[in-house]
C-alpha cells in the first residue's frame, strides 16, 4: 500500500547554468503563475498588487521552511474564492484576512498532526492508483479554464501553442529550456500586430508607474469571518497533499518523505499566513509552475525563488504588471492548454510506471470513481460547525479515491500478481 519512490528522471544540470539564462527561466516561472495569481483577488475584492506580492513573499517562506529543496511556487488559492468573496463583501478586506490567517493555523496543525501519526500513514493511502488518476484530474480539470482562455481568440492561441511547440521540440539551449516564454512572446507580439491588444490595456501600460507599494490592509479578528473561511483548509490539506505528490513525480523525489509532509505542511500554513497578514488571498502550490518543471525538465529550485523574486516586483511596479495584465486571453490559452495537458500526462505515466493492472475490475472501479467524480462537475456540500462548505474537483475525487482504495476488497488475482502496488 504504500507509494512506490518516483523515478528519478534524468535531471537538467540547472546548477550549472549560468545566473542569466536563471533569470530568464524565472521569468518564464512567473509569467505561468501570473493569470491565476491576479485572477483570484479580481473575483474577490482583493488588491491585485498586493496578491503578486504576497504570492512572492509566500514561496520564498515555503522554500526556507521546506529545507530550500522543493521547486513548487505558492499563488492565490480558487479554492478559498466564495468565502473570501463573502466575507469580503459583507465585513471587509480586514476580516478576510483575518479568516485567512486563521486558515493557515489550520495547516499547522495538520502538520502536528502528520508528525504525531507519521508520514508513512498518509503514504499508505495515496498509492498510484489513487495518485495517478487525481495527478490527471488536476491537468484535465484546469483544461476548462484553458479552452475559455483560448476561445477569446484561437488564431492567437494556436501561433502561441505552436511556437512553444516548436520551441520544446527543436530548440536548442537556452530557447529549448523557455518553451513557455517563446510562445507567450511570440504569440504577444502577434496580438501587437493584428491589433489584438485591447488599447485601454495599453493606455494604462502608459500611464503606470514604474515604481509604487501594493495596497496593504491589515489583518482583523472577525471571528464569524473565521468560521466562513478556515474550514476550507480541510479541503486545501488533500489539494495540498496532491500537488506535492505531482510536483515530485515530475522532479523524480518523493517529497512527502523528504522533506516530508509534516514540514510542507507547516512552510504552506506560514506562506499562507504571510499572504493573509498583508490583505492578499490564501497562497497556494500551484500547478501551472509544476507544468513548467513538466516542460523544461529543469528542476533547480533556486529558479522558483527568482520567479518569486519577479512576482514580488510585480506587485511593486505598476508599470510591469501592466504589461502582464495587457497579454490577451488567446495568448495565455495557449499556453495553458500545453501546461495543464502535461499535467495530465504525468498521471498518466504514474499509473504507467506502478504497471497498475486494469484487467481487475477493482482497478478499473477506483480509477473510474476519480475520474468521473472529479471531471463531471460533482459537488458534495458539507455543514460544519454552522459553515457550508462545497467538496467537489479534485479535493473531492482525492477522498473517494482514498475510500474507495481502502474499503474495495483486494481480489485474489491482484493478491497473486503482486497488489502491494495498489
Amino acid at each position: 500500500m504504500t507509494q512506490a519512490p518516483a523515478p528519478a528522471p534524468a535531471p537538467h544540470p540547472s546548477a550549472e547554468l549560468p545566473l542569466q539564462r536563471k533569470l530568464v527561466l524565472g521569468v518564464q516561472h512567473s509569467i505561468a503563475m501570473f493569470g491565476a495569481t491576479v485572477l483570484v483577488p479580481i473575483l474577490v475584492g482583493l488588491p491585485p498588487s498586493v496578491a503578486l506580492f504576497g504570492a512572492g513573499v509566500a514561496t520564498l517562506i515555503f522554500h526556507a521552511l521546506s529545507g530550500w529543496r522543493v521547486p513548487i511556487f505558492l499563488g492565490s488559492s480558487f479554492a478559498f474564492i466564495a468565502p473570501t468573496a463573502l466575507v469580503v463583501k459583507e465585513m471587509g478586506v480586514g476580516a478576510a484576512a483575518g479568516g485567512l490567517i486563521a486558515a493557515g493555523a489550520m495547516y499547522l496543525l495538520f502538520s502536528a498532526l502528520v508528525a504525531l501519526f507519521g508520514t508513512e500513514k498518509v503514504l499508505r493511502i495515496f498509492p498510484p492508483i489513487v495518485t495517478g488518476p487525481v495527478i490527471m484530474v488536476i491537468g484535465l480539470g484546469l483544461s476548462s479554464v484553458a479552452i475559455d482562455q483560448a476561445s477569446d481568440n484561437w488564431p492567437l492561441s494556436v501561433i502561441t501553442l505552436l511556437a512553444a511547440v516548436l520551441a520544446s521540440l527543436y530548440g536548442r539551449g537556452l530557447f529549448r529550456m523557455i518553451p513557455i516564454l517563446i510562445g507567450v512572446l511570440t504569440g504577444y507580439i502577434a496580438a501587437l500586430l493584428l491589433g489584438a491588444v485591447d488599447t485601454a490595456a495599453l493606455q494604462n501600460i502608459r500611464q503606470a508607474a514604474w515604481v509604487g507599494l501594493p495596497d496593504f490592509h491589515a489583518p482583523e479578528l472577525n471571528w464569524q469571518a473565521v468560521a466562513i473561511i478556515a474550514p476550507v483548509a480541510i479541503v486545501t490539506f488533500i489539494e495540498h497533499v496532491g500537488d506535492v505528490v505531482v510536483n515530485g513525480r515530475v522532479v523524480g523525489q518523493n517529497f512527502l518523505q523528504k522533506p516530508g509532509l509534516s514540514r510542507t505542511l507547516f512552510a504552506d500554513g506560514i506562506a499562507n499566513m504571510s499572504s493573509a497578514v498583508m490583505g492578499g488571498p490564501a497562497a497556494t502550490t500551484y500547478a501551472e509552475n509544476t507544468g513548467v518543471l513538466a516542460l523544461t525538465k529543469v528542476y533547480d529550485p533556486a529558479i522558483i525563488r527568482i520567479a518569486a523574486i519577479f512576482a514580488i516586483l510585480y506587485g511593486c511596479s505598476p508599470k510591469l504588471a501592466a504589461v502582464l495584465q495587457s497579454f490577451p486571453q488567446g495568448v495565455l490559452g495557449g499556453v495553458s492548454i500545453l501546461l495543464f495537458g502535461m499535467i495530465a500526462s504525468v498521471g498518466i505515466r504514474t499509473l504507467a510506471e506502478a504497471q497498475i493492472d486494469f484487467a481487475h475490475s477493482r482497478n478499473l472501479i477506483v480509477v473510474s470513481l476519480i475520474l468521473v467524480l472529479g471531471l463531471g462537475g460533482a459537488a458534495f456540500p458539507i455543514a460544519l460547525g454552522g459553515t457550508e462548505l462545497t467538496l467537489s474537483g479534485m479535493a473531492l475525487a482525492a477522498l473517494v479515491g482514498i475510500l474507495a482504495n481502502l474499503l474495495l476488497p483486494t481480489q485474489r488475482e491482484e493478491a497473486d500478481a503482486g497488489a502491494g502496488e495498489v
